[in-house]
C-alpha cells in the first residue's frame, strides 16, 4: 500500500509528472517517530532537528545526495506545536519528494511555523487540555477514586493528541506545500471558541460538586469558599476576555482536590 499526492506535480521525484508515492511502512516509521519531535529540542534548531529526524523513513528511497541535503535543510530552525508537527513533517517531505525547488521550500517552512504554532496553542492548550482536565474533575467530583480520575484524564487527552498528529502527517504527505488550506479547517478556526463554551458550561457543573465532595457536609469552610466562588465569577464578568481566571480558578481546584486526597 502506498499513499500518493493529492495530485501531479511538476518537477516530481518520480521523474514523469506524477507523485512520488510513500509506502505505508515509511508512514508508520514517521508517525511513531512523532511522539519524539521534541527529544532534540533546543534554543538555536527548536523542533528542526526532530522535525528532519520523523521524515528520515519518508526520504529514505531518494537518490543519496539529494537524501542528504533534504535532511540538512529540514533539521534548520523550526518551531511548531509539537501536535501539528506532522502537517510539516508530511508536507515538507512531500516537496522534497516531488522535487520542489529548494528556494520554495525554504519559504514554505519558514511561512508555516506561525500558523501551526498558534493553532496549535489555542485548540490544544486553551482548549482540549482545560476541557479534559474539567471532565477528570467531574469524574472526582462523582465519587471516582484518584487512580480512576488520572486514567479518565489520560485517556480522553491522549485519544486527541494521537489523532491529531496522525491527521496532520497525512493531510501533509496529501497536499504537500499545498497544505495550507486544511489549515483553514472549521474545527481550527471554531474549535477553541466551541471548546471554551464547553467548558465553561462543565466548570460551573462540577465546581459546586467537586466542592462539595471536598470539603463535606456541614463544614464552616463551605460558606466561605461559597462567597469566595461568587466574587470570582464577579471579577471575571467583569474584565471578560482579558482575564484568565478559569486557569486560576482549576489551579485552587486542584489544590483543593490534592488536599481532600491527601489527607
Amino acid at each position: 500500500m502506498t499513499i500518493p499526492a493529492a495530485g501531479a506535480r511538476r518537477g516530481s521525484g518520480a521523474g514523469d509528472g506524477t507523485a512520488a508515492p510513500v509506502s505505508t511502512r515509511a508512514v508508520i516509521a514517521a508517525y511513531a517517530r512523532l511522539f519524539a519531535v521534541q527529544g532534540s529540542w533546543n534554543y538555536e534548531t527548536m523542533v528542526g532537528n526532530g522535525i528532519a529526524f520523523c521524515m528520515k523513513p519518508l526520504l529514505q528511497d531518494l537518490p543519496e545526495e539529494r537524501y542528504h541535503a533534504a535532511l540538512a535543510r529540514q533539521a534548520r530552525y523550526f518551531n511548531a506545536h509539537p501536535y501539528l508537527a506532522g502537517v510539516a513533517v508530511g508536507a515538507l517531505a512531500r516537496g522534497e519528494l516531488d522535487g520542489e525547488d529548494p528556494a520554495r521550500i525554504e519559504r514554505f517552512r519558514t511561512a508555516l511555523c506561525g500558523p501551526l504554532g498558534s493553532v496549535g496553542d489555542q485548540l490544544v492548550w486553551a482548549g482540549w487540555l482545560p476541557l479534559c482536565s474539567l471532565i477528570a474533575v467531574g469524574a472526582f467530583a462523582l465519587g471516582a477514586g484518584p487512580l480512576a480520575v488520572v486514567c479518565i484524564f489520560l485517556g480522553i487527552y491522549n485519544v486527541g493528541h494521537v489523532a491529531l498528529r496522525a491527521w496532520g502527517l497525512r493531510v501533509g504527505l496529501r497536499r504537500g506545500l499545498r497544505v495550507a488550506p486544511a489549515l483553514a479547517n472549521p474545527v481550527f478556526r471554531e474549535g477553541p471558541a466551541a471548546l471554551a463554551r464547553i467548558s465553561a458550561v462543565l466548570a460551573g457543573l462540577i465546581l459546586p460538586l467537586a466542592l462539595q465532595r471536598i470539603i463535606g457536609p456541614g463544614r464552616v469552610l463551605a460558606g466561605g469558599v461559597a462567597v469566595v466562588a461568587v466574587v470570582g465569577a464577579v471579577i471575571l464578568a467583569r474584565f471578560g476576555a482579558r482575564a484568565t481566571g478559569w486557569r486560576a480558578a482549576l489551579g485552587l481546584l486542584a489544590i483543593f482536590v490534592l488536599y481532600s486526597v491527601a489527607r
